[in-house]
Order: structure tokens, then C-alpha cells, then sequence
């Protein structure tokens, strides 16, 4: 294995061990039994027909690797028919999905399977690309077209406060998107006893092909950009970032819906050697408030 794989391998793989060991010492302190399902005003049960209207308000760098940061407010929606769900970034959440936002992410989504602790289903979402003139630092690059991502995921119960998930997404039309992939470890650290409100924390591991970073993260020596950097840069398949994040969620009343989200992210490998990334690490601050009927 690469050496620089090395890292990124380890801290996975200490997860995985830390996430067993939690699941081993709580089965030994309930002797094993599965635990009743704690009523929750995040909570939304039957078929009908769910939805959730609201904005978010973010504080983040501009793009992984910059060093300017910006402020930027959006709209946030997420509807909800069945095992059939719709959403905008972060509106899953929200809405009250609960441990069921885990996994499917934005877009289009449906389980094909599901048990008590197992999940796998299939996301489909529009991906906007990158046009070279909408910032500075991608000046001079080819433009990433506007795609389609097929996304399979899945995610696993390990113990009642533990969820272990993974995706796989794909540039459905080949539009230099590339795959792009993901593990990622959350816990529920506390949840009020009426069911109100509750702390998570997470720490995940994402990485892409060959034709991801090439596409995100390098440098083609034909391009303009090679010309104002000095170089060029041809990166191969790698991990890209690791990151760390604690959001809180208070249902305010039976619709309204407050979030709050502390993240931090670290580049890695062929990402973090990228010429078009000026720093490694960032954090990020978020704001959310959706109104669901």
C-alpha cells in the first residue's frame, strides 16, 4: 500500500475497531437484547405525504482547499411519499427522518432493502459541475458539465446510539464527474426524554477515482491554469478528505424545526498536493430552519 494511504487506512480501520468495541460493551451491559424504540418528535410514521420548507445559512470555505471563507444562504426543501424521498442538501435531516437521513444524502432516493439495523438503497441527483469562470482559483480549467450521480448506499445499526454508513457515486453520463465514495461513523450523544432534541457527532473518510480528482483537483498541462501556476498536475485515484462534525437538532414545536452544525475537514493525498488547494484543513458553521407539516 502507498504510504500515503497509510493514514487514512489506519484511522478507517480504527473506527471500525472503536465502533466494535462500543457495540460489544453495550451488548454486554443490556444483555444483548435489542432496546424498544424511543418515541421522538422526530418521528414522521405512515405513507402520507411529508414535506419540509426552510433555509439554511452557512459559513464554509469557498471551495475544499481555499482559504477565503464565505457566507451563503439557501433554500432547503425535502418531501417525503412512502419509502419514496426528495431532498435538498441537509433537508432530510430536518425534516425528521432521524438515523434514516443517514445514507441516502440529497437527491432522489428509495430503499431497496431494509431490517432492523440493515439498509441499501439508490440515490439519483443532479450535479451542477464547475464552470471555470465562477471563481479565481479555477481559472483557466475545463469546465465539468452538469450531470446526473447514481448513488448506492448503505448503512448498519451497531448498536442503538452507533450507525456505520457508506456510498458509491458515479457520473451517470460521463461528463468527467468520476466516482466518488464515502465511509462514515455517527453517534447519537444525547437525546432529550421527551424526544425534543439531540446531539450527533460523526467522523467519515471520502476519496475518488482517477477521473474525479483529475477533474476537481488537477492541473492539465495544456490549460491556461498550468500557464498561471507554473505547473501542472495529474493526480491518480486517492482519499481526499477526512472530517469531523457535531450538529444539534431542537424540534421547536410539532413543525418547526431548528438545526445548528459545527464542522472541520482535512484534505488528503492526491487533494491535499493539489496546486489549486492553498490550505489543508477548514471548518465550517451552519444554520437551519425548516418549517414541516
Amino acid at each position: 500500500m502507498p504510504s500515503k494511504l497509510l493514514a487514512p487506512a489506519f484511522f478507517c480501520l480504527s473506527l471500525w475497531a472503536a465502533a466494535n468495541s462500543v457495540v460489544a460493551a453495550e451488548a454486554g451491559a443490556e444483555g444483548g437484547q435489542p432496546q424498544p424504540a424511543e418515541p421522538s418528535w422526530f418521528d414522521l410514521p405512515g405513507d402520507d405525504l411529508r414535506y419540509l420548507l426552510g433555509a439554511s445559512l452557512s459559513y464554509a470555505p469557498s471551495y475544499p482547499g481555499a482559504r477565503s471563507m464565505e457566507t451563503s444562504i439557501k433554500p432547503m426543501w425535502a418531501a417525503r411519499w412512502g419509502k419514496w424521498r426528495l431532498s435538498s442538501s441537509g433537508g432530510a435531516g430536518l425534516m425528521g427522518f432521524g438515523a434514516e437521513s443517514i445514507g441516502p444524502g440529497s437527491g432522489a432516493s428509495r430503499d431497496l432493502y431494509r431490517s432492523a439495523t440493515l439498509r441499501l438503497g439508490l440515490t439519483l441527483r443532479l450535479d451542477s459541475g464547475r464552470r471555470s469562470s465562477d471563481a479565481a482559483y479555477t481559472e483557466g480549467l475545463p469546465d465539468i458539465g452538469r450531470t446526473l450521480r447514481l448513488r448506492l448506499y448503505a448503512s448498519k445499526t451497531l448498536a442503538p446510539q452507533w450507525q456505520l454508513s457508506a456510498a458509491w457515486s458515479q457520473d451517470a453520463l460521463g461528463r468527467k464527474g468520476g466516482a466518488i465514495w464515502n465511509m462514515d461513523l455517527a453517534h447519537r450523544f444525547y437525546r432529550s426524554s421527551d424526544g425534543a432534541s439531540e446531539l450527533m457527532a460523526g467522523a467519515g473518510l471520502s476519496g475518488g477515482d482517477g477521473r474525479y480528482m483529475l477533474s476537481y483537483f488537477g492541473v492539465p498541462a495544456d490549460s491556461q491554469a498550468a500557464q498561471r501556476l507554473g505547473r501542472s498536475y495529474t493526480p491518480g485515484a486517492s482519499f481526499s478528505e477526512a472530517n469531523l462534525g457535531l450538529s444539534y437538532t431542537r424540534a421547536l414545536s410539532p413543525h418547526w424545526v431548528f438545526n445548528s452544525s459545527l464542522g472541520w475537514s482535512h484534505l488528503l493525498g492526491a487533494a491535499a498536493a493539489s496546486p489549486l488547494s492553498e490550505r489543508a484543513g477548514g471548518y465550517s458553521l451552519g444554520l437551519s430552519l425548516g418549517y414541516r407539516n
